[in-house]
């Protein structure tokens, strides 16, 4: 991606491989945000888009997020020259008769979440943030606390808020009954659904909130809390068996995979490498951990992720309020600084110490069953085939959950206009319309399975009408087989991976009966129809501007036709690689269509209920 925005990102210029790099890259990141503090120094206002929580608390936000980069800074010994500004915040944020007080807590409210950076920050540097404190202020600080700690909080990963609170608390000498904390940390470890995955909470999925939120929170308890050695031990465990899985989420070039809600939260997603070596637990040799940590920073460095002043901006890979979640505040991006947490380790520590390891090879197909997807590594990306999880209640829920594919290189797509059938990308997916405006795509699921390294789901896009979905890898090709069966005739449109458009229009596309290939700025995507007794048109799609999360301008291959009533199979294979002549050779070895009955007869013998979507409490599909 070629853009002069990019050097407004504070990570623009900086080699990013080394300790001292990093201090200096967190002091860049917070540093823009000086000029947007209050008087009293409690609250930070970046921008007039709202969220679904109140002023306060995205002010709120924007003052404590920050903390999460800063702490492990002095912890590690770097300078942090405005202390004083957050003492004066935080006693007066915690000030009932102050006009910047946050506002009172109350149960499963946004403050209870930023709350968690400021126990963390009592933790681990009180000698910074509260002990040159007036007993006034501690007695507000400590009340306040003492306060949001016996409220409920969501029943998922802001669970470890409270955990995070205790702490902070413990560590300033509070004393208070810990009852409710232990629960708590019982009822987290419940969302343990083996080979160290959680979900986050009672829903089906799993998504960075695993790697980011429960593996993160779980691996600062192991070192901050004291005489619970059992506990640890089993958050460690998890945390290493977990690496082995996550490291299939980070392409070669340091991209994670663009997946699920929260992704404005950018480089949080490394903050699992960095809190393996914060815990200094060896989950992989340290130069693979370093390695996927450094990349993971040095991908973001390139990125136009920023306004003009340097302030981090809601999106992804450049502003975008589209693929943002109604929680989402213009403060909320800076839990990104949550990456920086192994800075609190000396710099005689192996993790510092190590030489990156160059990225793994992976030729065969990696089964991720917990997630209920399939990896497979491609040059310069990972692609993960993905039927399991799903999102019911969030704007772009069907695209952040219930793609077929997924990939670190493309990212995805999401739907700008759900009235225009034409004008949709469905880039990883299967769109249905009964009326040629309207649509429907995978969402609910009836059923999800894993065999080998094949994934089967049910879903229903009307109440009478059943689609069925077998996806199969190919490296670097992968398959996708539906049977539809309706009671109608449906327009469909199937789309293959989003590349970025190409200046002055010089985009090559060829479409065609059976197939389209699209050639971009620097990558070639294709797909092709294998079905056998239906051929759908091919055709080149310009995406709505501003719908991938990575690039502003997108073409997507698609395959377009109408089923008649009754059972129709459909069989699509797509490809997506940089440019070059790999690419070349790789669009001529077009993959056979898999034999659908050797595919049921592997599933009704092998077939296992993907974990993520195995929620007995859950409510059923469709009810």
């Amino acid at each position: 991606m070629h853009h002069d925005n990019a050097k407004a990102n504070p990570l623009f210029d900086n080699p990013l491989l080394t300790r001292d790099d990093l201090a200096k890259a967190v002091m860049d990141l917070f540093n823009p945000l000086l000029p947007y503090f209050s008087a009293g120094g409690a609250r930070v206002r970046l921008s007039a888009t709202g969220a679904i929580f109140d002023y306060p608390a995205a002010e709120l936000e924007g003052f404590a997020r920050p903390l999460w980069g800063i702490v492990p800074l002095a912890a590690g010994g770097y300078d942090f020259p405005h202390w004083e500004l957050y003492r004066r915040g935080l006693a007066n944020g915690t000030n009932p008769g102050h006009a910047e007080y946050w506002g009172d807590v109350s149960d499963r409210n946004q403050r209870l979440v930023e709350l968690a950076a400021i126990g963390f920050a009592l933790a681990m540097v009180p000698q910074h943030i509260w002990e040159p404190l007036s007993e006034t202020d501690k007695k507000n600080v400590s009340g306040y606390l003492l306060d949001a700690r016996e409220r409920d909080f969501v029943d998922n990963n802001w669970k470890f808020f409270r955990v995070l609170i205790d702490l902070g608390l413990e560590r300033v000498g509070m004393t208070f009954d810990k009852t409710k904390t232990e629960t708590y940390l019982d009822e987290l470890e419940a969302f343990d659904i083996g080979n160290g995955w959680y979900r986050d909470g009672p829903v089906r999925r799993v998504d960075h909130y695993i790697p980011f939120a429960m593996h993160f929170y779980g691996l600062i308890y192991t070192v901050l809390a004291t005489g619970k050695e059992a506990r640890t031990a089993r958050f460690l465990e998890r945390s290493r068996k977990f690496a082995s899985d996550i490291r299939h989420w980070f392409g070669p070039d340091g991209a994670s995979l663009a997946f699920g809600r929260s992704q404005t939260y950018r480089f949080a997603a490394g903050g699992f490498w960095g809190a393996l070596a914060f815990s200094d637990l060896e989950a992989l040799p340290w130069s693979q951990v370093k390695g996927y940590y450094m990349r993971h920073i040095r991908w973001w460095s390139k990125l136009p992720i920023c306004d003009r002043d340097g302030v981090l901006s809601i999106g992804y890979g450049y502003p975008n309020l589209l693929m943002s979640e109604s929680y989402n505040s213009p403060c909320s991006p800076y839990w990104a600084l949550k990456f920086f947490l192994p800075l609190a380790l000396p710099k005689e520590h192996p993790f510092w110490i190590a030489q990156e390891a160059q990225p793994e090879t992976f030729p065969e197909p990696v089964p991720l069953p917990k997630p209920g997807m399939v990896a497979f590594h491609t040059p310069g990306n990972v692609v993960a085939l993905s039927s399991g999880q799903q999102h019911d209640k969030m704007r772009g829920a069907q695209e952040k959950y219930s793609k077929f594919v997924y990939s670190t290189r493309y990212a995805f797509n999401i739907e700008a206009d759900d009235r225009h059938f034409a004008a949709a990308s469905f880039d990883g997916m299967l769109g249905l319309s009964d009326d040629g405006i309207h649509f429907r795509t995978r969402e609910t699921l009836e059923e999800a399975l894993i065999a080998n390294d094949c994934l089967y789901s049910r879903w229903k896009p009307w109440a009478d009408v059943v689609v069925e979905t077998w996806l199969v890898p190919l490296n670097p090709w992968h398959v996708r087989l539906h049977r539809i069966t309706t009671p109608r005739d449906l327009q469909t449109s199937e789309g293959g991976f989003p590349i970025e458009r190409a200046d002055f229009n010089a985009d090559i596309a060829e479409a065609e009966m059976g197939r389209a290939v699209c050639h971009g700025q620097q990558d070639v995507s294709a797909i092709v129809d294998l079905s056998p007794a239906i051929q759908r048109s091919g055709v080149a799609h310009q995406a709505i501007a501003n719908t991938n999360l990575i690039h502003g301008r997108t073409l997507v291959p698609q395959l377009r036709g109408t089923v008649t009533a009754g059972e129709t199979i459909f069989i699509t294979t797509a490809i997506a690689l940089p440019a070059g002549e790999h690419a070349q050779s790789a669009l001529f070895k077009i993959p056979h269509a898999p034999d659908l009955k050797s595919l049921e007869d592997m599933f009704r013998q092998k077939g296992q209920r993907v974990a993520a979507f195995a929620l007995d409490d859950a409510p059923t599909a469709n009810g």
